[in-house]
């Protein structure tokens, strides 16, 4: 066992080192969803009970949370909304787990509506996720089919919203929605000097990357304190906790936690893109270390199995620098 006392880091923020490392991200499926209701509180309850128990695909079949709000000069019915991400390992799980949480969580809340976030173009080989196409059977044979012909981003294309009957009038939804290749698993970890600086660190990181569109951190706040690497030693579990940054476990494994991390807390990043991905990453960085500076983080690394897990290395002093190689 070790303990790394030291710390060799050429590039600082507020006088905090950042570690030179990487994030490792793994490919993704993912869509965008756009929920609207007659008032804000509806909407935000019916996305609320949609994006629950949707932090990790370990468990949870997908990583789902809402990317922003939307005004109603911003959604297709002129009311108030947000817009979802979902990110799945395949499509197949994508495909089975929005349906899921359509019928459950926005079909059940009163006034709302769901529509399609990501277009495309309707093609024969495009993959698509089913919204209305699996939920109309719930109208019980009198549900209604309507197809509109719209422009959508600079597609000539007949859009399909099915209307089906519920008891405060009609629930309405889009066909399907797209379905594009998303990364999952971007990451920084930041090493606190105590439980309450980690946390203000924490909350700022999350705060600067709220308003960023086509990324979302999934985990309750925007964190986890239990990050996770691949493999147990009981034969059931593929992932266990992460006993390199467990403060407790310092003198009892090879830790990679520097002398004064007393607290550890993680923010994952799911996104449609590198760039959205790393920009995140950047702004994040930068919030935590000014928020706290050296007084209170030891430092900020990120979590990686060596390359192994997935193909997108997001370095940290690379995303710092606003360029990943």
């Amino acid at each position: 066992m070790t303990d790394k006392t030291t710390i060799n880091a050429a590039m600082r923020i507020a006088e905090v080192p950042i570690m030179d490392t990487f994030a490792e991200a793994f490919d993704m499926k993912a869509t965008r969803l756009v929920l609207t209701a007659a008032d804000r509180q509806w909407c935000d309850e019916a996305a609320a009970a949609m994006c629950g128990f949707g932090t990790s695909v370990i468990a949870c079949g997908v990583e789902i949370a809402v990317e922003r709000k939307l005004s109603p000069e911003e959604t297709p019915d002129g009311r108030p909304g947000v817009a979802i991400l979902a990110f799945a390992v395949s499509g197949t799980e994508l495909e089975k787990q929005i349906p899921r949480r359509a019928g459950q969580c926005v079909l059940t809340c009163p006034t709302t509506a769901l529509y399609a976030g990501i277009y495309g173009g309707r093609r024969v080989h495009e993959k698509r996720v089913p919204i209305g196409k699996s939920l109309r059977y719930f109208g019980d044979g009198k549900q209604i089919s309507k197809v509109i012909r719209q422009t959508r981003d600079g597609i000539d294309q007949a859009v399909r919203y099915w209307r089906i009957p519920v008891m405060d009038g009609e629930f309405v939804c889009e066909h399907d929605v797209g379905r594009i290749d998303g990364i999952g698993g971007g990451n920084f970890l930041l090493l606190g000097r105590s439980m309450d600086a980690v946390t203000v660190a924490c909350r700022a990181a999350v705060a600067a990357i709220a308003p960023l569109p086509g990324v979302i951190a999934p985990f309750p706040g925007g964190a986890t304190r239990s990050g996770s690497k691949v493999g147990s030693k009981y034969p059931a579990l593929f992932a266990s906790t992460n006993e390199a940054f467990s403060p407790t476990l310092r003198n009892l494994v090879d830790t990679q936690l520097p002398a004064g991390t007393t607290a550890v807390l993680e923010v994952v990043l799911d996104g449609m893109t590198p760039q959205a991905i790393a920009t995140a990453m950047r702004l994040g960085i930068e919030a935590a270390c000014e928020a706290v500076g050296s007084e209170g983080l030891v430092g900020v690394t990120a979590g990686n199995y060596g390359g192994k897990l997935g193909r997108h290395h997001f370095r940290l002093h690379d995303v710092i620098k606003g360029a990943r190689e």
